[in-house]
């Protein structure tokens, strides 16, 4: 009996981490929520769930099928493995924004309308920022908020599509659109920001490297990865995505190349590894699918090992990129964060045995049964360029180096805390277990999996490209590794010089306008107030002003007002009122005759 949604779970349990006051029974309880969601899911046959009404609309929070247990599976688990990294955090808020963050994600994989699925994918954006504020710096500040501006912006898009096709077909189920719908092309721009596509990406290699150690592992795995999900479900087939998913596999790893900054290099290798997925989804065949999923699911695997190994460096040693940890041998100080991170360095670099190798190869064969030749080679650059900056330039940067010279010793290492290197190890032990025996996951993939990874054609052709890259690697090591400290150009430098444009007016002439309007009307209205507790003076201002007597305005409202000043002796009132009376009888009369 299903009694509670996994999201459901993850979100109520993060609202009860903060209530335990006990440390222990609070690490408990961050790691048993996981274990709950993980064997709910696994009871969880296929089918439809929790369905209620809201507003004559149908709404589903547990539409269950292979492709929605996939990727459950795997966020569960690396949320287990993500949490026992992060254990050792005092900090309690960055436990309870990773589990909403979670939570809101299981919530879009399971959702079966398109109001449901928007608003986990709202919660997700906005509980997933705080683990980007909590690093507490001037630049992860500005990023966070630079982020939340991309994801309400794609947030904003998303919905008007979800109201469009909700008014056009009057149905709010989550099913395939079609893209000749105005409607479909605002849903898959939204999807599309979400899943880092070019020109849309720039908030991934801005946002994560200012992240929390921890919480920057836990973005990794899915923001990018449930855009898959839902370009896959809705989207699959979509010529379109073939060609962007090809260039973001490439861009990414060009960037990559180029980048000095350790975290901010594996930011971009996200971009790449999710364009193979892009890639496939838009190939659509049953294949390319299995592909896709397949390799969502190892790449959240391996890119949380890599990330936690650079998050292990920047704990131990407080630097970040590769020009300030080269040369300094550190692989003689963390030879356990290098061994880790090397089973996800050869994950990622699609080498046989490692989990990255079973699911890259699908994609490519893919590609090559429906004869897209220009893809196939797309993707084989790409391949050469991720084993190159992540598999040797990265892990030869900041383990091992050669000296120029200028290095400074690194004496004073903080101390790795053991929940961290159980972190990783787990997350590489299973890197290790599903390329060995990659049956443990085709048997979950959506679609009956007729390929063998370990074709002698398919490891062949994998070792020439590795052993080509190495070679390369090895005449051109100085020119890899030299430079100086940069920042890469994206296309975050349009809407950032855009917004400094939008800043600098609102500070300056908007600003100085405000400023005259706001002081004019002050003093307006201190003349009026002060008027109000002298009346006479506007009487005597009038006086003195036709009179030409020396007497400012000022002086003559800062008077108190005193009743006496204006009373007047009793015979000049008497002599007015006889005088009208006079007056007035003399004009009676004159009508009367």
């Amino acid at each position: 009996m299903i009694n509670l949604p996994p999201a459901f779970i993850y979100i109520i349990g993060a609202l009860l981490i903060p209530l335990v006051r006990i440390r222990r029974l609070q690490q408990a309880l961050a790691l048993l929520i996981p274990v709950l969601a993980m064997v709910t899911i696994m009871q969880m046959p296929q089918g439809t769930y929790w369905q209620m009404q809201f507003l004559d609309y149908d709404l589903i929070l547990g539409r269950v099928d292979k492709l929605s247990k996939l990727f459950a599976y795997i966020f569960v688990i690396i949320s287990f493995f993500s949490m026992i990294y992060a254990i050792h955090i005092k900090e309690i808020g960055q436990h309870v924004a990773a589990y909403l963050y979670v939570g809101s994600t299981l919530g879009v994989v399971f959702a079966g309308d398109l109001f449901s699925l928007f608003f986990f994918w709202e919660i997700m954006a906005a509980s997933s920022v705080f683990l980007i504020w909590y690093n507490r710096t001037e630049a992860s500040l500005k990023a966070g908020f630079r982020y939340a501006l991309v994801h309400l912006f794609g947030g904003a898009i998303l919905l008007g599509g979800i109201v469009m096709q909700v008014s056009t077909t009057g149905s709010t189920l989550f099913n395939p659109f079609d893209l000749s719908t105005l409607a479909a092309k605002f849903i898959l721009f939204g999807f599309l920001i979400n899943a880092a596509v070019p020109p849309l990406h720039a908030w991934l290699p801005d946002a994560y490297p200012e992240g929390t150690i921890t919480g920057s592992v836990f973005m990794t795995a899915f923001t990018t990865k449930s855009a898959v999900y839902v370009l896959a479900r809705s989207f699959a087939g979509t010529e379109i995505l073939i060609w962007l998913g090809a260039i973001m596999a490439l861009y990414g790893v060009f960037y990559a190349v180029i980048e000095k900054d350790i975290r901010r290099l594996l930011s971009y290798h996200i971009v790449s590894q999710v364009g193979y997925m892009v890639c496939a989804i838009g190939i659509g065949t049953e294949m390319a699918l299995n592909g896709a999923s397949a390799h969502a699911f190892c790449h959240i695997l391996y890119k949380a090992v890599l990330f936690m190994g650079m998050g292990a460096v920047i704990q131990a040693t407080g630097r970040r990129n590769i020009l300030d940890l080269k040369g300094r041998y550190l692989y003689r100080k963390m030879p356990i964060t290098l061994g880790l991170y090397m089973v996800g360095a050869f994950s990622i670099s699609a080498v046989p045995l490692f989990n990255g190798f079973i699911s890259k190869t699908i994609i490519v064969a893919a590609a090559g049964v429906s004869e897209m030749p220009l893809i196939e080679i797309m993707l084989h650059l790409a391949s050469v360029g991720t084993f190159l900056s992540v598999g040797l330039k990265l892990p030869w940067g900041v383990w091992f180096g050669k000296p120029d010279g200028s290095e400074d010793e690194i004496t004073d290492l903080k101390k790795i805390p053991l929940n961290m290197h159980l972190g990783m190890g787990l997350g590489a032990l299973l890197c290790i277990i599903t390329g060995i025996f990659p049956d443990i996951l085709y048997k979950i993939l959506p679609y009956k999996v007729d390929f063998h990874p370990y074709a002698p054609s398919h490891v062949v052709a994998s070792l020439q490209l590795l052993v080509l890259t190495l070679a390369g690697f090895c005449l051109y090591t100085n020119k890899l590794m030299a430079g100086r400290k940069s920042i890469s150009l994206d296309t975050d430098w349009f809407y950032r010089t855009f917004g400094r444009i939008i800043l600098e007016f609102c500070l300056f002439p908007l600003n100085r306008f405000r400023d005259s309007v706001q002081s004019s009307f002050a003093n307006w209205t201190a003349a009026m107030a002060s008027l109000s507790k002298h009346p006479y003076a506007l009487l005597e201002i009038g006086w003195y002003t036709v009179t030409g007597q020396k007497k400012t305005m000022a002086e003559l409202l800062q008077r108190t007002y005193d009743e006496k000043d204006y009373r007047l002796p009793i015979g000049i009132g008497v002599c007015a009122s006889l005088i009208f009376l006079f007056i007035y009888a003399l004009v009676y009369m004159r009508v009367a005759s």
